[in-house]
C-alpha cells in the first residue's frame, strides 16, 4: 500500500467506504435495465457456480465489442484444454455470451471495483492467469490480482485519443497499474507508442483482434423466414444506433423511399430496451415499424423493421445491401464493422469513429468504406450504393481485401502469450499426473 501513489490509496479508501451503498445502485440500476436481477449477486462477488478443476484463465472485457473480439481467442483457449472465466459489465454483454460461446465458458459479472467484492471474487475463482481486454483498467481489481502475484496481460490494448493526455495529467496512477502487467498487446503502433509512454513495461504490437472476428452466426430456419418476408426488396440495417441517430434514418429513409419502391430499413438499437421509443419516432413520422421482440415480420407495409433483440445482427447483415455503422453521426466513437464487411455488405459510417480509428481510416482510404456526416450525404452514398451493384460490389471487394491485409493479430497474440500458456499447460500435466 505504501508503495502506491496517493490517487490509487484514496481511490480504494473510497471505495472500500462506498461499498454500503451498493444495494441502492443495484436498485437503481435494475430499474434502468441494466442489472439482471437473478445474477446482482455477482456483483458483490458472489456466485452459486463452481471453479472447475484446473488452471483457469480469466478473460475480462467491459461489453459486448470486448467480449466478441475475444471470441476466437477463446476458442483456441478452449482447445489447449484450460478453463475459461468471462467477466463483463452489461446485461447485453451477458446475453452474447450465452449465445455465443459453449456451456463451459463460465460467464460473471464483473465485481464493482471496492476491496472487498474484488476479494471475494478472487477468492472463490482463483484464476491461473488474467487478460483484460483494451482498456478496461479497474484499479482494485488490477491491484489486487498484482497482490496474488497472477500472470496479467492487457490484450488488444487501445488507448484513444481522448484518454491519453487525460492519463498523462495521473503519470504514477497510471503507472502503476500498467505496471502489473506483464505484457502490453497493443492494437496498433500508436497504441503501443502511449502505453510505453504512460509506464508498459513490456509493449508489443499484435494488432486489433476484432479484425479476426468470424462472421456472426444465423439460425438458418430464421433467415429463411426473414428472407421470405423481404423477398425482392431493397434491405438496408443500421446496426448498433445510439440516441440521435434514429431520427437522422428515419429522414434517410423517407427520402430513399421515393426513390427505391418496397425500401425496407432495419434499425439495430445498440440497446434493445429502446426499441419501444424507437418504433414511437418511426411512427411520429407517418412510417410503419415493426417490432421484433414483438414476435412481428416485417409486412408489406412495413417501412423500418426495428431489431431490438440480442445477438441476431448476423441474420440482418446477411439480409444487406447496405449497413450503416452506427455509435458514429453521434459522438460515441462508432461500432466495429468487420462483421457486416465478412458478410459481404457495403460499409457507410458517419464522422466519430475514434474507437476505431485505425480501421476505418485504412478502408475509407481503400473506398471499402464511405464517410457520410449528414442525412443529405448519407442519403447520396447509400442511393447511390443501392442504383449501382458494381460500385456496391467494388466497395465490398475493397473493404474485405483491407480486412484480409490487416488481420492476423489472433497468431501473433496466440505467440506473445505463449510463454504463459505454456507454463498453464505444464500446470494441467501436472495435475493429471
Amino acid at each position: 500500500m505504501a508503495s502506491l501513489p496517493m490517487t490509487l490509496r484514496v481511490y480504494q479508501a473510497l471505495s472500500a467506504a462506498a461499498a454500503p451503498l451498493a444495494p441502492v445502485v443495484i436498485r437503481q440500476r435494475l430499474k434502468q435495465g441494466k442489472e439482471d436481477p437473478a445474477r446482482v449477486d455477482e456483483r458483490r462477488g458472489m456466485t452459486s457456480d463452481r471453479r472447475p478443476h484446473g488452471p483457469l484463465v480469466w478473460i475480462h472485457g467491459a461489453s459486448v465489442g470486448e467480449v466478441l473480439a475475444a471470441a476466437a481467442l477463446i476458442e483456441r483457449l478452449r482447445a489447449l484444454e484450460l478453463g475459461i472465466l468471462l467477466t463483463s459489465g452489461t446485461v447485453t454483454s451477458a446475453g452474447i455470451a450465452a449465445k455465443r460461446f459453449a456451456p463451459d465458458v463460465i460467464h460473471q459479472y464483473v465485481p464493482y471495483d471496492s476491496p472487498r467484492y474484488v476479494s471475494r471474487f478472487l477468492d472463490h475463482w482463483q484464476p491461473s492467469m488474467a487478460l483484460f481486454i483494451e482498456s478496461d483498467l479497474w484499479p482494485n481489481l488490477i491491484l489486487a490480482a498484482a497482490a496474488r502475484r497472477m500472470p496479467m496481460a492487457l490484450i488488444n490494448g487501445r488507448m484513444s485519443q481522448r484518454s491519453f493526455p487525460r492519463w498523462r495529467r495521473m503519470p504514477a496512477t497510471i503507472g502503476a497499474l500498467l505496471g502489473a502487467f506483464e505484457v502490453c498487446l497493443a492494437q496498433s503502433e500508436t497504441d503501443a507508442e502511449r502505453f510505453s509512454a504512460l509506464g508498459s513495461r513490456n509493449v508489443v504490437t499484435t494488432g486489433n483482434l476484432k479484425l479476426d472476428v468470424s462472421a456472426p452466426p444465423a439460425d438458418d430456419a430464421r433467415l429463411q423466414r426473414l428472407m421470405a418476408a423481404t423477398r425482392g426488396r431493397p434491405v438496408i440495417v443500421a446496426a448498433s444506433t445510439h440516441p440521435g441517430e434514429e431520427e437522422i434514418l428515419i429522414e434517410v429513409h423517407r427520402e430513399l423511399k421515393s426513390r427505391f419502391p418496397g425500401l425496407l430499413s432495419v434499425i439495430v438499437p445498440r440497446h434493445p430496451a429502446r426499441g419501444e421509443a424507437v418504433a414511437g419516432l418511426i411512427a411520429a413520422s407517418g412510417l410503419h415499424a415493426a417490432l421484433r421482440s414483438h414476435q412481428d415480420l416485417p409486412t408489406a407495409t412495413t417501412d423500418i423493421y426495428v431489431a431490438d433483440t440480442m445477438g441476431e445482427l448476423g441474420l440482418f447483415y446477411r439480409l444487406a445491401r447496405v449497413v450503416f455503422m452506427g455509435g458514429s453521426l453521434v459522438e460515441h466513437g462508432g461500432q466495429n464493422p468487420i462483421e457486416a464487411i465478412k458478410l459481404g455488405a457495403a460499409i457507410v459510417h458517419g464522422p466519430h469513429v475514434f474507437n476505431f480509428t485505425d480501421v476505418y481510416d485504412a478502408l475509407d482510404a481503400a473506398g471499402g468504406a464511405r464517410e457520410a456526416a449528414t442525412r443529405e450525404t448519407l442519403v447520396g452514398q447509400i442511393g447511390h450504393w443501392l442504383a449501382d451493384a458494381g460500385a456496391r460490389q467494388s466497395s465490398v471487394d475493397a473493404a474485405a481485401a483491407v480486412v484480409e491485409r490487416l488481420g492476423g493479430a489472433l497468431e501473433r497474440t496466440l505467440a506473445a502469450l505463449q510463454p504463459y500458456l505454456l507454463q498453464l499447460r505444464l500446470e494441467t500435466g501436472a495435475a493429471r499426473a
